[in-house]
Protein backbone atom coordinates (compact mmCIF):
# COMPACT_ATOMS: atom_id res chain seq x y z
CA UNK A 1 0.00 0.00 0.00
CA UNK A 2 1.36 3.37 -1.13
CA UNK A 3 2.05 5.87 1.80
CA UNK A 4 0.49 9.19 1.10
CA UNK A 5 2.57 11.97 3.01
CA UNK A 6 0.50 14.56 5.32
CA UNK A 7 1.95 17.51 3.21
CA UNK A 8 0.70 15.43 0.16
CA UNK A 9 -2.70 15.07 1.51
CA UNK A 10 -2.85 18.75 2.64
CA UNK A 11 -2.32 19.61 -0.65
CA UNK A 12 -5.50 17.03 -1.89
CA UNK A 13 -7.81 18.59 0.43
CA UNK A 14 -7.06 21.91 -0.51
CA UNK A 15 -6.97 21.55 -4.34
CA UNK A 16 -10.54 19.76 -3.35
CA UNK A 17 -11.93 22.64 -1.46
CA UNK A 18 -10.53 25.16 -4.25
CA UNK A 19 -12.66 23.13 -7.04
CA UNK A 20 -15.78 22.63 -5.24
CA UNK A 21 -15.68 26.62 -4.27
CA UNK A 22 -14.66 27.40 -8.02
CA UNK A 23 -17.49 24.86 -9.60
CA UNK A 24 -20.13 26.65 -7.29
CA UNK A 25 -19.14 29.80 -8.64
CA UNK A 26 -18.78 28.83 -12.30
CA UNK A 27 -22.22 29.00 -12.67
CA UNK A 28 -22.79 33.02 -12.10
CA UNK A 29 -19.55 33.65 -13.93
CA UNK A 30 -21.00 35.74 -16.94
CA UNK A 31 -24.65 35.36 -15.72
CA UNK A 32 -25.05 39.05 -13.84
CA UNK A 33 -28.45 39.00 -15.37
CA UNK A 34 -29.56 36.01 -14.12
CA UNK A 35 -28.78 36.42 -10.75
CA UNK A 36 -29.57 39.47 -9.93
CA UNK A 37 -33.03 39.25 -10.42
CA UNK A 38 -33.22 35.98 -7.91
CA UNK A 39 -30.32 36.00 -5.48
CA UNK A 40 -31.29 36.08 -1.85
CA UNK A 41 -28.24 36.60 0.13
CA UNK A 42 -29.18 36.24 4.45
CA UNK A 43 -26.74 38.35 6.20
CA UNK A 44 -25.79 37.35 10.07
CA UNK A 45 -23.83 39.53 12.10
CA UNK A 46 -22.67 38.72 15.91
CA UNK A 47 -19.56 40.03 16.32
CA UNK A 48 -20.23 42.42 19.50
CA UNK A 49 -23.65 42.65 21.77
CA UNK A 50 -26.36 42.90 18.63
CA UNK A 51 -27.80 39.79 16.66
CA UNK A 52 -28.69 41.38 13.51
CA UNK A 53 -30.14 39.66 10.29
CA UNK A 54 -31.47 40.85 7.44
CA UNK A 55 -32.04 39.89 3.32
CA UNK A 56 -31.20 41.70 0.39
CA UNK A 57 -32.07 41.10 -3.45
CA UNK A 58 -29.16 40.92 -5.94
CA UNK A 59 -30.59 44.38 -6.59
CA UNK A 60 -29.69 45.56 -3.86
CA UNK A 61 -33.21 45.78 -2.44
CA UNK A 62 -34.02 45.36 1.46
CA UNK A 63 -36.18 42.21 1.88
CA UNK A 64 -36.51 42.51 5.66
CA UNK A 65 -33.84 42.95 8.54
CA UNK A 66 -34.33 42.58 12.19
CA UNK A 67 -32.02 42.87 15.17
CA UNK A 68 -32.11 42.13 18.86
CA UNK A 69 -29.49 45.06 20.74
CA UNK A 70 -28.29 44.13 23.90
CA UNK A 71 -27.73 47.29 25.00
CA UNK A 72 -29.65 48.45 28.20
CA UNK A 73 -28.57 44.96 29.43
CA UNK A 74 -24.67 45.87 29.26
CA UNK A 75 -25.53 49.70 30.44
CA UNK A 76 -26.86 48.24 33.59
CA UNK A 77 -23.89 46.16 33.77
CA UNK A 78 -21.39 49.29 32.93
CA UNK A 79 -19.97 47.32 29.92
CA UNK A 80 -20.21 44.52 27.52
CA UNK A 81 -19.35 41.27 29.25
CA UNK A 82 -18.49 38.89 26.90
CA UNK A 83 -19.98 35.63 28.52
CA UNK A 84 -23.31 37.77 29.29
CA UNK A 85 -23.18 38.80 25.17
CA UNK A 86 -22.90 34.91 24.13
CA UNK A 87 -25.29 33.89 26.16
CA UNK A 88 -27.80 36.68 24.88
CA UNK A 89 -27.12 35.80 20.80
CA UNK A 90 -27.69 32.36 21.79
CA UNK A 91 -31.36 32.94 22.90
CA UNK A 92 -31.60 35.32 20.08
CA UNK A 93 -30.47 34.23 17.18
CA UNK A 94 -32.89 31.39 15.97
CA UNK A 95 -35.87 33.83 16.78
CA UNK A 96 -34.02 36.97 15.00
CA UNK A 97 -33.14 34.60 11.83
CA UNK A 98 -37.09 33.20 11.83
CA UNK A 99 -38.26 36.61 11.68
CA UNK A 100 -36.11 37.94 9.18
CA UNK A 101 -37.21 35.18 6.84
CA UNK A 102 -40.85 35.38 7.72
CA UNK A 103 -41.16 39.02 7.26
CA UNK A 104 -39.39 38.37 3.70
CA UNK A 105 -42.22 35.82 3.31
CA UNK A 106 -39.29 33.67 1.98
CA UNK A 107 -37.99 29.83 3.22
CA UNK A 108 -34.08 28.87 3.37
CA UNK A 109 -34.46 27.18 0.44
CA UNK A 110 -35.34 29.71 -1.71
CA UNK A 111 -31.66 31.66 -0.54
CA UNK A 112 -28.83 32.18 -2.51
CA UNK A 113 -26.09 32.15 -0.29
CA UNK A 114 -25.67 32.65 3.53
CA UNK A 115 -23.28 35.66 4.79
CA UNK A 116 -21.90 35.67 8.29
CA UNK A 117 -19.44 38.33 10.23
CA UNK A 118 -16.42 35.50 10.94
CA UNK A 119 -13.86 38.25 11.72
CA UNK A 120 -13.02 40.71 13.87
CA UNK A 121 -14.86 40.96 16.95
CA UNK A 122 -15.36 39.20 20.49
CA UNK A 123 -15.37 35.61 20.32
CA UNK A 124 -17.73 34.30 22.13
CA UNK A 125 -19.88 36.28 20.43
CA UNK A 126 -18.63 35.92 16.80
CA UNK A 127 -18.57 31.86 17.68
CA UNK A 128 -22.26 32.23 17.94
CA UNK A 129 -22.54 33.39 14.39
CA UNK A 130 -20.29 30.70 12.71
CA UNK A 131 -21.97 27.97 14.57
CA UNK A 132 -25.44 28.87 13.26
CA UNK A 133 -24.44 29.90 9.91
CA UNK A 134 -22.83 26.63 9.55
CA UNK A 135 -25.92 24.93 10.82
CA UNK A 136 -28.32 26.59 8.59
CA UNK A 137 -25.49 25.79 5.67
CA UNK A 138 -25.62 22.36 6.31
CA UNK A 139 -29.14 21.75 6.59
CA UNK A 140 -30.35 23.08 3.61
CA UNK A 141 -27.45 22.76 1.35
CA UNK A 142 -26.26 26.43 1.15
CA UNK A 143 -22.19 28.52 0.45
CA UNK A 144 -21.26 30.14 3.58
CA UNK A 145 -19.45 34.01 2.59
CA UNK A 146 -17.14 34.79 4.91
CA UNK A 147 -17.50 38.80 6.31
CA UNK A 148 -14.24 40.75 7.93
CA UNK A 149 -16.77 43.14 10.14
CA UNK A 150 -14.80 46.47 9.07
CA UNK A 151 -14.71 45.43 5.14
CA UNK A 152 -18.60 45.37 5.67
CA UNK A 153 -18.46 48.78 7.62
CA UNK A 154 -16.47 49.97 4.50
CA UNK A 155 -19.07 49.03 1.94
CA UNK A 156 -22.65 49.66 3.39
CA UNK A 157 -22.50 53.13 2.18
CA UNK A 158 -22.68 52.00 -1.59
CA UNK A 159 -25.69 50.63 -0.86
CA UNK A 160 -27.49 53.99 -0.58
CA UNK A 161 -24.56 56.34 -2.00
CA UNK A 162 -22.99 56.59 -5.68
CA UNK A 163 -19.65 55.88 -4.07
CA UNK A 164 -17.38 54.47 -6.40
CA UNK A 165 -13.79 52.78 -6.20
CA UNK A 166 -11.21 54.29 -4.92
CA UNK A 167 -11.80 56.51 -2.19
CA UNK A 168 -11.24 57.08 1.42
CA UNK A 169 -12.77 55.68 4.60
CA UNK A 170 -12.55 56.66 8.23
CA UNK A 171 -14.17 54.28 10.33
CA UNK A 172 -15.03 54.71 13.77
CA UNK A 173 -16.60 52.53 16.07
CA UNK A 174 -16.84 51.33 20.09
CA UNK A 175 -14.09 48.43 18.78
CA UNK A 176 -12.53 50.30 15.66
CA UNK A 177 -11.01 53.47 14.46
CA UNK A 178 -8.70 53.51 11.26
CA UNK A 179 -8.78 55.28 7.86
CA UNK A 180 -7.93 53.08 5.14
CA UNK A 181 -8.52 53.26 1.10
CA UNK A 182 -11.12 51.27 -0.77
CA UNK A 183 -9.82 49.63 -4.28
CA UNK A 184 -11.74 47.31 -4.20
CA UNK A 185 -14.97 44.81 -2.75
CA UNK A 186 -11.53 42.87 -1.28
CA UNK A 187 -8.55 45.30 -1.85
CA UNK A 188 -7.63 47.94 0.70
CA UNK A 189 -4.70 49.88 2.12
CA UNK A 190 -4.94 50.77 5.67
CA UNK A 191 -3.05 54.02 6.09
CA UNK A 192 -3.76 54.53 10.31
CA UNK A 193 -5.24 52.72 12.88
CA UNK A 194 -5.96 53.22 16.92
CA UNK A 195 -3.22 52.43 18.78
CA UNK A 196 -4.93 51.64 22.15
CA UNK A 197 -8.87 52.10 22.35
CA UNK A 198 -11.99 53.54 19.91
CA UNK A 199 -13.46 56.49 20.18
CA UNK A 200 -16.99 54.83 21.18
CA UNK A 201 -15.07 52.83 23.90
CA UNK A 202 -13.91 56.27 25.57
CA UNK A 203 -17.08 58.59 24.92
CA UNK A 204 -18.73 54.81 27.15
CA UNK A 205 -16.30 55.46 29.83
CA UNK A 206 -16.16 59.02 29.81
CA UNK A 207 -19.88 59.01 30.14
CA UNK A 208 -20.11 56.54 32.71
CA UNK A 209 -17.31 58.50 35.36
CA UNK A 210 -19.19 61.43 34.40
CA UNK A 211 -22.45 59.20 35.49
CA UNK A 212 -24.16 60.87 32.71
CA UNK A 213 -26.58 57.88 32.83
CA UNK A 214 -27.96 59.11 36.43
CA UNK A 215 -29.72 62.06 33.89
CA UNK A 216 -32.91 60.37 33.04
CA UNK A 217 -32.76 61.41 29.05
CA UNK A 218 -29.67 59.74 28.86
CA UNK A 219 -30.20 56.69 30.99
CA UNK A 220 -31.01 54.52 27.59
CA UNK A 221 -28.55 56.03 25.15
CA UNK A 222 -24.90 55.52 24.35
CA UNK A 223 -22.38 57.39 26.13
CA UNK A 224 -21.33 59.00 22.81
CA UNK A 225 -24.48 59.83 22.37
CA UNK A 226 -25.11 61.58 25.69
CA UNK A 227 -21.59 63.25 25.43
CA UNK A 228 -23.46 64.91 22.51
CA UNK A 229 -26.35 66.11 23.84
CA UNK A 230 -24.96 67.41 26.73
CA UNK A 231 -22.35 69.51 24.98
CA UNK A 232 -24.99 71.37 23.42
CA UNK A 233 -25.68 72.95 26.88
CA UNK A 234 -22.72 74.03 27.55
CA UNK A 235 -22.38 77.47 28.73
CA UNK A 236 -18.67 77.43 28.46
CA UNK A 237 -17.26 75.44 26.26
CA UNK A 238 -13.62 76.10 26.97
CA UNK A 239 -13.58 75.62 30.16
CA UNK A 240 -11.06 72.72 30.23
CA UNK A 241 -8.28 72.27 27.79
CA UNK A 242 -7.65 68.42 26.57
CA UNK A 243 -4.80 68.08 24.59
CA UNK A 244 -4.51 66.94 21.20
CA UNK A 245 -2.92 63.53 20.82
CA UNK A 246 0.16 62.22 18.88
CA UNK A 247 1.06 65.79 17.67
CA UNK A 248 5.14 64.85 17.17
CA UNK A 249 3.69 61.60 15.25
CA UNK A 250 3.58 62.49 11.66
CA UNK A 251 1.36 59.44 10.78
CA UNK A 252 -2.43 58.51 10.76
CA UNK A 253 -2.64 56.24 14.17
CA UNK A 254 -5.13 57.39 16.65
CA UNK A 255 -4.90 57.26 20.24
CA UNK A 256 -7.60 57.87 22.78
CA UNK A 257 -6.87 57.00 26.16
CA UNK A 258 -4.88 59.76 26.90
CA UNK A 259 -8.01 61.90 26.32
CA UNK A 260 -9.70 59.96 28.66
CA UNK A 261 -6.95 60.14 31.31
CA UNK A 262 -7.36 63.88 30.72
CA UNK A 263 -10.86 63.72 31.52
CA UNK A 264 -10.74 61.81 34.39
CA UNK A 265 -8.52 64.48 35.56
CA UNK A 266 -10.19 67.13 35.07
CA UNK A 267 -13.51 65.43 36.57
CA UNK A 268 -11.76 64.12 40.17
CA UNK A 269 -10.56 67.82 40.15
CA UNK A 270 -14.26 69.16 40.11
CA UNK A 271 -15.42 66.77 41.99
CA UNK A 272 -13.20 67.33 44.82
CA UNK A 273 -13.53 71.00 44.68
CA UNK A 274 -17.19 70.83 45.33
CA UNK A 275 -17.19 67.79 47.44
CA UNK A 276 -19.50 65.50 45.55
CA UNK A 277 -20.37 62.43 46.66
CA UNK A 278 -22.51 59.36 45.82
CA UNK A 279 -24.52 59.71 42.30
CA UNK A 280 -24.30 63.92 42.10
CA UNK A 281 -22.85 65.66 39.09
CA UNK A 282 -20.54 68.16 38.76
CA UNK A 283 -22.34 71.47 38.14
CA UNK A 284 -19.69 71.73 34.79
CA UNK A 285 -20.63 68.26 33.40
CA UNK A 286 -21.81 69.90 30.21
CA UNK A 287 -18.96 71.77 29.44
CA UNK A 288 -16.88 69.07 30.00
CA UNK A 289 -18.77 66.85 27.58
CA UNK A 290 -18.17 69.62 24.99
CA UNK A 291 -14.11 69.79 25.52
CA UNK A 292 -14.67 65.81 25.61
CA UNK A 293 -16.46 66.02 22.12
CA UNK A 294 -14.19 68.70 20.69
CA UNK A 295 -10.87 66.87 21.90
CA UNK A 296 -11.76 63.66 20.13
CA UNK A 297 -13.14 65.86 17.05
CA UNK A 298 -10.07 67.16 16.49
CA UNK A 299 -8.12 64.42 16.87
CA UNK A 300 -9.82 62.55 13.88
CA UNK A 301 -9.86 66.03 11.88
CA UNK A 302 -6.49 65.63 12.35
CA UNK A 303 -5.17 62.03 11.18
CA UNK A 304 -7.89 62.18 8.23
CA UNK A 305 -6.63 65.82 7.23
CA UNK A 306 -2.83 63.86 6.72
CA UNK A 307 -4.69 60.64 5.67
CA UNK A 308 -6.00 63.33 2.50
CA UNK A 309 -2.68 64.71 2.09
CA UNK A 310 -0.93 61.69 1.61
CA UNK A 311 -3.58 60.03 -0.45
CA UNK A 312 -2.78 63.09 -3.15
CA UNK A 313 0.83 62.54 -2.57
CA UNK A 314 0.58 59.46 -3.61
CA UNK A 315 -2.09 59.48 -6.03
CA UNK A 316 -4.69 56.56 -4.38
CA UNK A 317 -7.26 58.69 -4.92
CA UNK A 318 -8.37 60.70 -8.17
CA UNK A 319 -8.50 63.96 -8.73
CA UNK A 320 -11.97 63.96 -10.48
CA UNK A 321 -13.65 61.66 -8.02
CA UNK A 322 -12.40 62.52 -4.48
CA UNK A 323 -14.86 60.82 -1.66
CA UNK A 324 -14.53 60.19 1.93
CA UNK A 325 -17.06 57.83 3.89
CA UNK A 326 -17.25 57.91 7.39
CA UNK A 327 -19.20 54.77 8.77
CA UNK A 328 -19.24 53.03 12.47
CA UNK A 329 -21.08 53.36 15.00
CA UNK A 330 -19.45 56.50 15.56
CA UNK A 331 -20.07 57.98 12.34
CA UNK A 332 -23.76 58.79 13.95
CA UNK A 333 -22.69 61.78 15.71
CA UNK A 334 -23.57 64.69 13.92
CA UNK A 335 -20.90 67.17 15.51
CA UNK A 336 -17.76 65.09 14.50
CA UNK A 337 -19.85 64.50 11.06
CA UNK A 338 -20.41 68.24 10.66
CA UNK A 339 -16.49 68.82 10.94
CA UNK A 340 -15.23 65.94 8.63
CA UNK A 341 -17.70 67.87 6.16
CA UNK A 342 -15.76 71.25 6.94
CA UNK A 343 -12.30 69.68 6.57
CA UNK A 344 -13.83 67.81 3.46
CA UNK A 345 -15.07 71.09 1.92
CA UNK A 346 -11.53 72.35 2.26
CA UNK A 347 -9.99 69.43 0.44
CA UNK A 348 -12.68 69.47 -2.47
CA UNK A 349 -13.74 65.73 -1.06
CA UNK A 350 -17.87 65.11 -1.19
CA UNK A 351 -18.46 63.24 1.93
CA UNK A 352 -20.75 60.27 2.40
CA UNK A 353 -22.05 58.34 5.37
CA UNK A 354 -25.00 55.73 5.87
CA UNK A 355 -28.32 56.23 7.74
CA UNK A 356 -27.91 55.69 11.12
CA UNK A 357 -29.59 52.46 11.41
CA UNK A 358 -26.75 51.46 9.14
CA UNK A 359 -23.77 53.03 11.09
CA UNK A 360 -24.37 50.44 13.85
CA UNK A 361 -24.12 46.92 13.64
CA UNK A 362 -26.75 45.31 11.78
CA UNK A 363 -27.36 42.50 9.43
CA UNK A 364 -28.04 44.41 5.94
CA UNK A 365 -24.30 45.95 5.97
CA UNK A 366 -23.25 41.89 6.63
CA UNK A 367 -25.69 40.59 3.64
CA UNK A 368 -24.51 43.71 1.21
CA UNK A 369 -21.34 42.28 1.44
CA UNK A 370 -22.12 39.39 0.65
CA UNK A 371 -24.16 40.33 -2.43
CA UNK A 372 -20.80 42.42 -3.41
CA UNK A 373 -18.51 39.07 -3.05
CA UNK A 374 -21.26 36.91 -5.49
CA UNK A 375 -20.76 39.73 -8.02
CA UNK A 376 -17.28 38.90 -8.15
CA UNK A 377 -16.65 35.70 -7.47
CA UNK A 378 -15.10 36.29 -3.99
CA UNK A 379 -14.82 33.93 -1.16
CA UNK A 380 -18.03 31.82 -1.99
CA UNK A 381 -17.28 28.75 0.64
CA UNK A 382 -19.40 24.82 0.24
CA UNK A 383 -16.88 23.46 2.05
CA UNK A 384 -17.89 25.13 5.23
CA UNK A 385 -15.84 23.08 7.97
CA UNK A 386 -12.72 25.13 7.21
CA UNK A 387 -14.41 28.50 8.02
CA UNK A 388 -13.45 29.73 11.83
CA UNK A 389 -13.74 33.02 13.16
CA UNK A 390 -10.57 35.31 14.34
CA UNK A 391 -10.80 37.85 16.49
CA UNK A 392 -8.03 40.19 15.72
CA UNK A 393 -7.87 40.70 11.75
CA UNK A 394 -6.36 43.74 9.91
CA UNK A 395 -8.12 45.34 7.30
CA UNK A 396 -6.08 44.54 3.96
CA UNK A 397 -2.70 45.51 3.12
CA UNK A 398 -1.05 48.16 5.93
CA UNK A 399 0.99 51.51 4.31
CA UNK A 400 1.33 52.41 7.82
CA UNK A 401 5.09 52.86 7.63
CA UNK A 402 4.92 54.63 4.31
CA UNK A 403 2.79 57.39 5.72
CA UNK A 404 5.16 57.42 8.16
CA UNK A 405 8.36 57.77 6.31
CA UNK A 406 6.48 60.75 4.88
CA UNK A 407 6.76 62.92 7.53
CA UNK A 408 3.62 64.86 5.80
CA UNK A 409 3.07 68.50 7.80
CA UNK A 410 -0.51 69.22 8.22
CA UNK A 411 -1.95 72.59 9.42
CA UNK A 412 -4.77 71.65 11.03
CA UNK A 413 -7.83 73.20 10.18
CA UNK A 414 -10.04 74.60 12.61
CA UNK A 415 -13.48 73.59 14.25
CA UNK A 416 -16.56 75.49 15.95
CA UNK A 417 -17.78 74.00 19.06
CA UNK A 418 -20.65 72.23 18.65
CA UNK A 419 -23.79 74.40 18.75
Amino acid sequence: MHQISTMSLNRLIHSQIRYSVWNWQSSFSGSKNNYSSNTLILGIETSCDDTGCAIISGQGKILSQSLYSQNLVHLRNGGIIPDIAQELHRAHIEPVVAETLNKAGVIMENLTAIAVTLEPGLPLSLAVGKKYAKHLARKFNKPIIPIHHMEAHALTPRMVHDIKFPYLVLLISGGHCLLAVVQDVKKFKLLGESIDCAPGEIFDKMARKMKLRNIPDYCKISGGEAIELAALKATNPDMFKLPLPLTDYKDCNFSFNGLKTSVFYHLYKKEKEHNIVAHELIPEINDLCAAALMAVTRHLIHRTQRAIEFCHLNKLIPENNKQLVVSGGVACNNHIFSCLSELCKEFDYRIFRPPPNLCTDNGIMIAWNGLEKLRKNLDIVTEIDSLDIKADSPLGESLISEVKKSKLNVKMLKIKQAS
